[in-house]
């Protein structure tokens, strides 16, 4: 049964003179309360009211708290509402779409933050399967001195699902399909945030050993105009004794070109970068992630073609030199005695 009878051609149509006619709270309770983000965000540019109603926080609140349920956290509620600029409003906006893999220009004039704040969700065929929120402290010399790395569950902790754990090539990359993963890092002082995940799987693959799935995403980030980073993350599956998959481990890593892992200190300058660098407009995430993660490989295998090429080519002065010395000292010896 419709509401407004009368309107509900025009609406459809989206004229502005429908929209007006519709009463405010029918509006808000009725239509924008349904909508996800990008179509409540589409929908403020559609008339002024429609404006000032989808900018209310209570709405981008809920839009938050469904779309990542970390963030119906005490801890991360507070760190939203001190966003500038809206709030939860502003917390979606910077969460939601890939950051740019380009660093801005500018040097960061932001003070470093003391700790950043993980908050993570595992979604497998949108159903919640794990949920975590996690301090990680960046004064401590171990911190910046040692490996980066963020580990959500301890080795001996397993977090149980209902998913039957997959036993064939088949059902692995089903969970391709079917897994999407959110880790929204978020800056406490700045009021900054930014979605590390690609959102669904780069990889999927087996472990060879221990007969783990480990399901990889990725962020490809910037460290100046040619050089990369891959901040990955890695979510390892195994199976219950009654065949049910377990959450086993869910960590993150940064690795350059050259598959070297970023100690604290350099990961914690990227991750500012991307914090106050730009982001996209959402459209298109999932493929636009895989992409990035593709050439990313295509550009790290070329690299380490090329630096396998010089070192052959080095190898091989090196031999000739060798070589020309030892003739040069034999044919000293030769005609000195």
């Amino acid at each position: 049964m419709s509401l407004l009878p009368s309107t509900t051609a025009a609406a459809v149509e989206g004229s502005a003179p429908a929209i007006s006619a519709l009463q405010p709270d029918i509006l808000e309770a009725h239509i924008l309360t349904r909508l996800d983000g990008p179509s409540l965000a589409s929908a403020s540019c559609a008339a002024t009211t429609l404006l000032s109603l989808s900018s209310q926080d209570h709405l981008w609140s809920e839009i938050c708290r469904s779309t990542w349920p970390s963030t119906s956290s005490p801890r991360i509620r507070q760190v939203i509402s001190t966003f500038p600029g809206g709030g939860p409003r502003s917390f979606f906006a910077h969460s939601y779409p890939l950051p740019d893999p380009t660093p801005a220009a500018s040097a960061s004039s932001s003070p470093t933050p003391p700790e950043l704040i993980s908050g993570v969700d595992i979604h497998y065929k949108k159903k919640l399967i794990f949920t975590k929120v996690e301090a990680t402290e960046t004064v401590t010399g171990w911190f910046r001195c040692s490996p980066f790395r963020i580990d959500l569950l301890d080795p001996k902790d397993a977090v149980p699902t209902k998913i039957q754990h997959p036993d064939g090539g088949k059902k692995c990359t089903d969970l391709v399909n079917d897994m999407t993963l959110s880790w929204i890092l978020m800056d406490p002082i700045g009021g900054r945030s930014v979605n590390l995940s690609s959102h669904r799987p780069v990889s999927v693959e087996r472990h060879w050993l221990s007969g783990e799935v480990q399901v990889r995403f990725a962020s490809i980030l910037g460290v100046d105009e040619k050089n990369r980073v891959q901040c990955g993350i890695v979510v390892a599956c195994g199976g219950s004794e009654g065949g049910e998959m377990q959450v086993r481990e869910v960590s993150m890593e940064m690795e350059d070109m050259d598959g070297m892992h970023l100690n604290g200190r350099d990961s914690l300058v990227i991750f500012q970068k991307a914090l106050e660098g730009k982001k996209g407009n959402g459209r298109n995430r999932e493929e636009e992630g895989k992409r990035r993660y593709m050439e990313y490989l295509q550009v790290k295998r070329e690299r380490k073609e090329r630096k396998l090429r010089n070192e052959g080519m080095l190898d091989m002065l090196c031999v000739a030199f060798g070589v020309s010395i030892f003739a040069s000292l034999c044919c000293f010896i030769y005609f000195r005695y």
